[in-house]
């Protein structure tokens, strides 16, 4: 029976390019899981959009003397490229800066005012003489009071990932300018987590979550019985959602606060963009529909309890029937970090692999799979170029792109281009054809369970058994003697890598689309990935990144390939790389060699 599958992925600020450590915390497992549960045939909605809000597109805008909307959508319009030449597949790639996400916000906002959740204290913010200007929290820097970090942010330790508030820091300074700002009163709305917590969020994270990864679900349970403390949700800022109340007019809703609501907006803009605006309430109000958050484990305590934690404080919204609520999430499969070569990414520093470049000089899929491989679910990994082009070359060439080339090869020389008709079937034949027909459900219960790298260790054994399969045969000499031998090998190899292709294909989706045609098919596995210009009802037009899946034909199951069908001319799905590669990428970032 299927089901309905929310994928909801970490909006990036738009403020800064998008890395590879970015790419496999959130946006490439999220895709794979997309790709599986679409596959499998469940009903499955996969947003996110570029926070168009943080004050890291302040800063830098003020850096660069252009508007926060200048900025952002620089790199809004960037990561739309960058996520359609790597195949991440979102239903809707929006941002917080359309009229849709700041009334879904303010609305947020509403509702949490009326059922008390929100209360107004004031409290000492960091003001800047210099300026004449309060500071918003990461407009301040200065040493973290728990890890001793020299370069903390005003909301959030880097090095401990402790959250902070601005008076906390010690020794704080301006980011702007280096002066020492001063603490002034101001009034702000605060989320009152204690009460929230009391009245259910604590229960909540005590029941049953086994299939939780034990560091989110412990950090979760730990952070809130530690005791929680209410969060302000405003902030002296111009740029942002404007808090919705009269004599509010010069504060903003915190980032923090609406850039998660961001989920919730970018389902009912999809629905409103399909002309169906009720279809959202699929996955947010049916008991049975699950909502899966991909995020790096810095973004751990927002989505495992402040945001669960607003959504039981609303309950519901744009929703009369008063037995409904807002579905909690049901998993929160965070990530660790990738680092490079030894040491953390740090695109200030311009240590990274940047995605957009990457993938300008090596195929999508090579940076797939490598990212998948070395993708850090349970503990800190790193990306080593010399480690990408060994699994490159012995891997993705070696082991499956030379199984497929050299089966299909054959099969177009030696029988007319055609799926040969096979003989009887001795074991080995059964005993390959089976072991792959069993390995859909293994590894779909591995991408089922966010268990991507085993899910992808066993698709790639499957090939290595097909390799072994295919060199004890030996159609290559038994073409010679027994050609109707050398027909069933074929036939049987050209099944398995049929079967094999779909496995590949949530991992790897451009070779296995391009497998799948040299196999004879005609209609695509997936859908078609397009961006489109929106206007809203108030003139604002934006762009965003869509998914239309209405032509794929992917099933999750083995093959059905019929003998006698046509193949094309095939072409090898990979291309070896140089060893020279691992010494031009490390000189790129100042290496010695």
């Amino acid at each position: 029976m299927s089901e309905h599958i929310l994928v909801a992925i970490a909006w990036p600020y738009a403020s800064a390019k998008i890395h590879v450590g970015n790419v496999t915390g959130s946006h490439l497992p999220g895709d794979i899981f997309a790709r599986y549960h679409r596959m499998v045939g469940d009903h499955v909605l996969m947003v996110s959009g570029s926070d168009s809000h943080g004050t890291p597109i302040t800063v830098r805008a003020e850096e660069e003397g252009k508007t926060p909307r200048e900025v952002f959508n620089r790199f809004h319009h960037e990561f739309l490229d960058l996520f359609q030449n790597l195949g991440i597949s979102y239903d809707l790639f929006t941002h917080t800066d359309t009229e849709n996400h700041h009334r879904v916000s303010q609305d947020f906002f509403r509702a949490l005012l009326e059922a008390d959740y929100l209360y107004k204290e004031t409290q000492q913010q960091m003001y800047s003489e210099v300026q004449g200007r309060f500071l918003p929290d990461r407009y301040v820097e200065g040493i973290c009071p728990v890890c001793g970090y020299e370069s903390a942010r005003g909301d959030q330790c880097d090095n401990c990932n402790t959250l902070l508030d601005p008076a906390e820091l010690i020794e704080p300074r301006s980011k702007l300018d280096g002066s020492e700002p001063t603490l002034r009163e101001t009034e702000h709305y605060f989320l009152d987590l204690p009460q929230l917590a009391r009245e259910g969020l604590a229960q909540w994270l005590a029941l049953n979550k086994e299939h939780w990864r034990p560091s989110v679900i412990n950090f979760a349970r730990n952070y809130v019985g530690e005791g929680l403390q209410g969060r302000p949700i405003t902030r002296d800022l111009q740029w942002g959602v404007q808090v919705p109340l009269e004599g509010w007019e010069d504060k903003c809703l915190y980032v923090w606060f609406e850039a998660v609501i961001g989920y919730f907006s970018a389902s009912v803009e999809w629905a409103h963009n399909r002309g169906e605006t009720e279809g959202w309430k699929d996955w947010w109000y049916d008991p049975g529909a699950k909502t899966l958050y991909f995020i790096g484990k810095d973004n751990i305590p927002f989505h495992a309890v402040i945001w669960p934690a607003e959504l039981m404080g609303v309950k519901r919204l744009y929703e009369e029937d008063s037995s409904q609520v807002l579905n909690l999430p049901y998993d929160v499969p965070a990530n660790e970090f990738m680092n490079l070569e030894g040491r953390g990414m740090s695109g200030s520093r311009n240590w990274a692999v940047w995605a957009d470049e990457a993938v300008e000089r090596f195929d999508p899929d090579a940076i797939r799979y490598y990212l998948t491989v070395a993708m850090p679910e349970t503990r800190d990994t790193y990306w080593m170029w010399d480690n990408f082009v060994h699994r490159n070359n012995k891997e993705l060439v070696g082991t499956w792109g030379n199984l497929a080339h050299r089966a299909l090869t054959f099969a177009y020389k030696h029988f007319d281009g055609r799926v040969p008709t096979p003989g009887d079937l001795d074991e080995l034949d059964k005993a390959l054809l089976e072991k792959v027909e069993d390995g859909f459900d293994r590894v779909g219960e591995q991408l089922a369970g966010c268990h991507f790298r085993a899910g992808l260790a066993e698709v790639m054994e499957l090939a290595r058994e097909a390799n072994r399969y295919l060199e004890e045969k030996g159609p290559w000499f038994q073409i010679k003697e027994d050609r109707e031998a050398a027909g069933t090998t074929i036939y049987v190899v050209l099944r398995t890598i049929d079967a094999l292709k779909i496995l590949f294909a949530p991992f790897l989706p451009f070779s296995s689309e391009r497998l799948h045609r040299y196999l004879g098919y005609d209609d695509p596995i997936f859908g078609r990935q397009y961006t489109e210009t929106f206007e809203e009802e108030g003139g604002r037009v934006h762009e965003a990144l869509c998914y239309d899946g209405s032509e794929a034909t992917g099933t999750w199951e083995p093959s059905a390939l019929p003998s006698g069908q046509a193949l094309r001319e095939p072409e090898p799905l990979f291309e070896a790389l140089d060893e020279d590669v691992i010494e031009e990428e490390r000189a790129r970032l100042g290496m010695e060699t």
